[in-house]
């Protein structure tokens, strides 16, 4: 039995193959050198996408036309007169207390006044001795003229009688002036009610010390009247030329819960306030059922008239800072834009823009903090056609 013999394997053939394992050993470490370029890459380009900040864009929205406007006021009678005494005395008596329905010309007190009664009596009495001196000097006048004829007097003693006369008569016309001016003062002893009305006040009662005259002081009584009553309410600058003079306003107060009462704006002060920058409307209420009282607060909603429509935008997208109030937006290329505004109206969670923005503009709900203008941006929170939500939205979506 013969042993095996292997064959000796040929130097060609351990060429090959070295050849082929050179070439597998160069694919693997090509194809790991490939792989990790290509990992580096795609970690470079995760990377710069991450440094690059994904915002909520939303475009500004639009509020009706026929906006409102609740402001505070405060009611007033439309005509109210508070009531002094001409005269001074004491109080005897006084017919209507507060609350109390009155007439014009009707009677709400009596003033006892006997200084001014003495008074009266004593000019009378002046009266009286000028009107019968005057009288006297007119028959002397009369009696020298029929001797004027005869020479017994002389023309200077006639001027002389005439300038005594016209002197007597002045002193009867004084004196019949204050006779006149004593007896109307009387008639003020007596206080009545300037117009129909309701008695508001009273400050007084039977015996108290009057003093006349003044006009300084607690009233004797106020009198308004309160079928019709006037609402003043503080419309800031900003509004004005929203309210027309003849707009229509609804009035609420607290004691009427639910209640609603129409008013017209009636006039405008023409003048903005310094000190709080607005300017004061006066409206008219009927209040034929004397419902509404003089001094109550009172709610008003006016009717806002509007030329255009007014632009929304959230209130997080304003950046107040040194450069100033700007609205941060995305332009051409995705890259940030600054854009100055201007502020209509503070709706709370919404503010009105008067100028500034157009409404294509892509503007960032909520600016990051330290983004400047030109910085690239990734808009996130689209619809689902690729347009950005409005305002109103946006601001639903962050609530």
């Amino acid at each position: 039995m013969q042993p095996d013999q292997t064959p000796p394997v040929s130097p060609r053939r351990i060429r090959l193959y070295g050849g082929v394992a050179v070439v597998v050993l160069a694919a693997v470490v090509a194809t790991g050198i490939i792989s990790r370029s290509n990992g580096d890459a795609r970690l470079r380009e995760w990377t710069d996408a991450q440094a690059i900040p994904t915002v909520a864009v939303a475009l500004p929205g639009t509020k009706p036309l026929n906006a409102t406007l609740d402001l505070p006021g405060r009611l007033e009678a439309y005509s109210r007169a508070p009531i002094y005494a001409r005269v001074s005395g004491y109080l005897t008596s006084w017919k209507a207390d507060i609350g109390a329905p009155v007439k014009a010309g009707q009677q709400l007190a009596e003033i006892e006044a006997p200084d001014l009664d003495q008074q009266l009596l004593q000019a009378r009495a002046d009266l009286t001795n000028a009107q019968a001196a005057a009288k006297l000097s007119a028959a002397t006048l009369a009696r020298r003229k029929t001797l004027l004829a005869s020479n017994f007097v002389s023309q200077q003693e006639i001027d002389e009688r005439s300038a005594d006369l016209a002197s007597k008569e002045a002193q009867v016309n004084a004196m019949q002036a204050n006779v006149q001016r004593l007896e109307a003062l009387i008639g003020y002893k007596t206080v009545t009610a300037p117009f129909d009305g309701v008695v508001t006040e009273r400050n007084t009662d039977v015996g108290a010390l009057i003093n006349g005259g003044t006009g300084s002081g607690a009233a004797m009584f106020v009198v308004s009247d309160v079928k019709k009553l006037r609402l003043y309410v503080n419309v800031p600058q900003s509004y004005l030329p929203g309210i027309k003079i003849g707009a229509k306003a609804t009035v609420s107060v607290p004691e009427y819960a639910g209640r609603t009462f129409p008013a017209t704006v009636e006039a405008s002060a023409q003048s903005v306030d310094v000190a709080s920058g607005t300017t004061r409307m006066q409206l008219a209420i009927d209040n034929p059922n004397y419902e509404l009282r003089p001094g109550a607060y009172a709610n008003v909603k006016l009717a806002l008239t509007r030329d255009v429509q007014p632009l929304t935008i959230p209130a997080s997208a304003l950046i107040f800072n040194n450069s100033g109030l700007r609205v941060a937006t995305v332009g051409a290329g995705d890259k940030v834009q600054f854009k100055p505004v201007t502020i209509a109206r503070d709706l709370g969670r919404e503010i009105e823009i008067a100028t500034g923005l157009a409404p294509d503009d892509r503007v960032i709900v909520t600016p990051l903090d330290g983004i400047a203008e030109g910085d690239p941006v990734r808009v996130a929170g689209g619809g689902k056609d690729g347009t950005p939500r409005t305002s109103a939205n946006a601001t639903t979506k962050t609530e």
